[in-house]
């Protein structure tokens, strides 16, 4: 009656806005891959009530928690009662732009569907994710990559295979994703969707490892505000990385590493100025094989 699960991280490989819906979100076109950075979430099974634990972390524990929010919808969607208690360890940074929250509640989702018995397909468990998170879909999806398209949350499958080693590095201050989306068309001027770039010709797109077409629309929202980002993806590329970038809306910047001596160096380099704040990862997909 109790198990735990793993809530990767991810990162972007690509993220170009395509414009701005009648809602307010915006309609977008991404990259994502799951990481081996990630949370570890422990779920037991209770009669009934929702209780959530985040050791050493801040983090609210009531409603203001999007793990707790998932399990109420888990369970009002299942109509049936029940309840669980969540000790959640955190170690992806929170507002990262590496989806850690978004992670936690899709493996709450996928968590609980397994403690009662699978009574949601797949399909149900990402009309559950939808509502609580644009990211949240693909965390729930068995895939390792995928495009993602609509504000994020319409999954298409990745074949991707990365063999490389990923530097993360997050200076320490929470960016948030709304205030980005919100400066986007403040920062670009004019019609800023123009800025929307086709994966297929990668304009202004930085190469990573295989000549992997990288890119971030937001990236420039981001850095304009907090300069030290566009510093720590120069020093990235300096230390060896094939390619680097903004992830999300950042502000953590990543370093596509083909040498795992050299990653190790910018690892080490790194932590001198930002601590706990800087990993070192592989793509989910790499680890999995093993």
């Amino acid at each position: 009656m109790e198990l735990s699960c793993e809530a990767p991280a991810k990162i972007n490989l690509y993220l170009a806005i395509k414009g701005k819906r009648a809602d307010g979100f915006h309609d977008l076109e991404t990259r994502m891959v799951k990481i081996t950075l990630g949370d570890r979430l422990h779920l037991a099974r209770r009669d009934f009530g929702i209780t959530v634990q985040c050791p050493e972390s801040d983090l609210p524990t009531g409603e203001g928690n999007l793990v707790y929010r998932a399990a109420k919808s888990f369970f009002a969607a299942m109509g049936t009662g029940g309840g669980v208690h969540i000790v959640l360890e955190k170690k992806v940074p929170i507002a990262a732009g590496l989806g850690g929250g978004s992670s936690d509640a899709a493996a709450v989702l996928r968590g609980l569907n397994t403690l009662y018995a699978l009574p949601f397909s797949a399909g149900q468990l990402a009309d559950l994710a939808r509502p609580l998170g644009a990211d949240v879909p693909f965390f729930v999806h068995e895939c390792v990559a995928a495009w993602a398209t609509g504000i994020g949350d319409e999954i298409h499958v990745d074949d991707i295979s990365l063999s490389c080693w990923i530097v993360l590095v997050n200076p320490g201050f929470p960016v948030s994703t709304k205030w980005v989306y919100e400066n986007f068309t403040l920062t670009t001027g004019g019609n800023p969707y123009i800025l929307g770039r086709d994966f297929v010709h990668g304009n202004d797109a930085c190469a990573g490892p295989g000549n992997l077409p990288l890119y971030n629309d937001l990236e420039a929202v981001t850095i304009g505000k907090y300069p030290e980002v566009g510093r720590i993806k120069d020093e990235l590329l300096a230390d060896g990385a094939h390619g680097a970038l903004m992830s999300g809306s950042g502000p953590t910047v990543f370093g596509l590493f083909e040498n795992e001596a050299q990653a190790q160096k910018s690892v080490a380099r790194f932590a001198k100025r930002f601590g706990r704040n800087v990993f070192l990862a592989r793509p989910l997909s790499i680890q999995a094989k093993h």
